[in-house]
């Protein structure tokens, strides 16, 4: 086993780690932005501050440049949390997120536009029990540029499962975060090792300008 520099040496050494790149179509996924996890006083809370900073320029290019956006929440409808399954059992925090309350809400310092969707899921990746796949067929995309909470939960597995779907997933380092940096820190040097492009805000912005689904003609 390494850890700390050597990780990043032993993994380059056997093939880890090539990036992916951009595609042409991108849709923009925001996940589990929701009071229940931007609120720090609530027991699935976390300071996002920076991460909301950083998804505003990222929504106001997408809606000018008509890139699909679309964002993620978790809602439990049954009163005994019944669709909720094991993970009420693992996770007591999924007890707020109740439907009806403000604690699905998304968080309104994001301006989610009426042309943006909302995608509703019960556990950690937004493929899982959804209809993401034919959402983004529907909008021919190709890239899943992915931002939101939490780096080592959500937005890992949704990550994984994007690759595995075939879409290629960008993770916005500045643009995701997590209850825990150490958490928040391994994620991310795991997802960019095997299943993902870690890619910087500024790059990613001026992808975003430069392409979408109303781009000139060439």
């Amino acid at each position: 086993m390494t850890s700390g520099k050597d990780d990043e040496d032993f993994f380059k050494a056997r093939g880890f780690g090539i990036k992916i790149g951009f595609g042409e179509r991108p849709a923009l996924l925001v996940i589990d932005m929701l009071k229940g996890f931007t609120d720090p006083s609530m027991p699935l809370g976390a300071n996002l501050d920076n991460q909301i900073a950083a998804q505003q320029p990222m929504l106001k290019v997408a809606h000018e440049r008509g890139i699909p956006v679309i964002f993620s929440t978790v809602i439990y409808s049954d009163a005994d949390l019944k669709d909720a399954g094991l993970w009420a059992i693992k996770m007591k925090g999924s007890l707020t997120l109740k439907a009806g309350t403000p604690a699905v809400e998304i968080d309104p310092r994001l301006d989610m536009a009426k042309t943006d969707s909302l995608l509703v899921k019960k556990y950690a990746s937004c493929f899982f029990g959804t209809d993401l796949v034919s959402r983004l067929m529907n909008q021919h995309a190709d890239t899943l540029i992915i931002v939101g909470c939490t780096t080592s939960g959500c937005v890992r597995a949704t990550a994984v499962d994007a690759v595995q779907h075939g879409f290629r997933p960008m993770v916005v380092r500045e643009a995701v975060g997590d209850r825990s940096q150490a958490a928040h820190d391994q994620s991310l040097f795991d997802l960019n090792a095997k299943y993902a492009d870690v890619v910087g805000l500024d790059e990613t912005l001026q992808y975003m300008r430069t392409v979408g689904h109303n781009r000139p003609a060439s």
